[in-house]
């Protein structure tokens, strides 16, 4: 059975919603965890609610790297803490997967002092699920987009690689046969969003291993026409937080109407079924985690804002991926690009 390293001590509500999450995972699952972090607050937090000591342990790390610290300084000054722990743990083989809520910036970088890029991989993937409305029966809810933060700027090259990457997991994860891909751009002309979009389009178009829709526009995103959107990291991880928020918002501006008038509560009543389907649509935690894609070993890259219930699902996410040995079908997958 896989074993998944989690990172206690990162995140917004570490270690508390870590360690329940790890705690729950136990109770339901076939999956071993390997909690690191601060051995005498993760047992005490273990120790107050049910688990299965069975398929938890415990490794200790003396130190945490915050979420607003330099990712930079912090890979390079906090050598004990609880994710370089757990990313030394997985290289060693001790674990076969991380899980981790903290500092994205650290991730990544530890992610990639720790661990080997895949053979023809130049620069690593953050990958997002985001949900999307269906064209036929069976197709996935999800769609997954990637770069959302990883590789900041790219070059039409890695682009290519990106949807490769993506399409493997994609046909792993989400069982898709055939992903379709699309390349997020400001229009859907083949010689929109300058000359590394419109390169990247056109190798991707003659790509035998692509089956590419053309350009994506951000109108687009929520719809049905792509399983796999590829995009610079900055400009995923704007559409990201955007997708985000969108929840966030709907639900501030109902509770705010509700106080106003009595006509407007009652009509809020009468949509309440259609407000919860958008909020649970657009809830971070039913997804679990991202995948930082690209590497020989998996990162499941939580929220920084997860608690209990995302946790266990990233653990999942991260334990199938295990099982559905996605770093193999993304070495395949890229092994003949040039």
């Amino acid at each position: 059975m896989p074993v998944i390293a989690v990172d206690a001590m990162g995140g917004d509500h570490a270690p508390e919603e870590l360690v329940r999450g790890v705690a729950e995972v136990s109770l339901g699952t076939d999956i071993d965890c390997l909690l690191v972090g601060d051995e005498a607050r993760v047992q005490t937090i273990l120790e107050q609610g049910p688990y299965n000591p069975e398929r938890i342990a415990v490794l200790h790390a003396r130190d945490a790297i915050g979420m607003h610290e330099d990712a930079h300084e912090a890979v390079r000054t906090h050598k004990d803490a609880s994710l370089l722990v757990a990313l030394r743990a997985v290289a060693a083989g001790r674990a076969d997967a991380i899980v981790s809520a903290g500092n994205t910036g650290a991730c990544v970088l530890g992610a990639a002092k720790y661990f080997q890029l895949l053979p023809g991989v130049r620069r690593a993937a953050l990958a997002c699920v985001h949900p999307r409305m269906t064209e036929y029966p069976g197709q996935d809810p999800l769609a997954l987009l990637l770069d959302v933060g990883a590789t900041i700027r790219c070059e039409a090259d890695e682009l290519v690689r990106f949807a490769l990457m993506g399409s493997a997991y994609a046909r792993r994860i989400s069982k898709v046969p055939n992903p379709r891909v699309g390349l997020l751009n400001m229009g859907s002309e083949d010689t929109k969003g300058g000359p590394t979009l419109v390169e990247a389009n056109h190798r991707l178009r003659a790509h035998p291993m692509v089956d590419f829709v053309g350009n994506v526009e951000g109108n687009e995103l929520v719809r049905g026409r792509a399983d796999v959107i590829v995009c610079e990291g900055y400009v995923g991880n704007v559409v990201l937080k955007l997708l985000e928020g969108v929840s966030e918002v709907l639900v501030d501006v109902a509770q705010a109407a509700a106080e106003r008038k009595l006509v407007w509560r009652v009509g809020l009543r009468l949509l309440a079924q259609g407000i919860e389907r958008v909020h649970a649509l657009t809830d971070f935690s039913r997804y679990g985690g991202s995948p930082i894609l690209g590497f020989d070993r998996l990162f499941i890259k939580c929220h920084g804002r997860s608690r209990a219930r995302a946790v266990a699902n990233a653990v999942k996410v991260a334990a199938k991926a295990v099982r559905d040995r996605v770093p193999t079908e993304i070495a395949d997958a890229i092994g003949g690009v040039p």
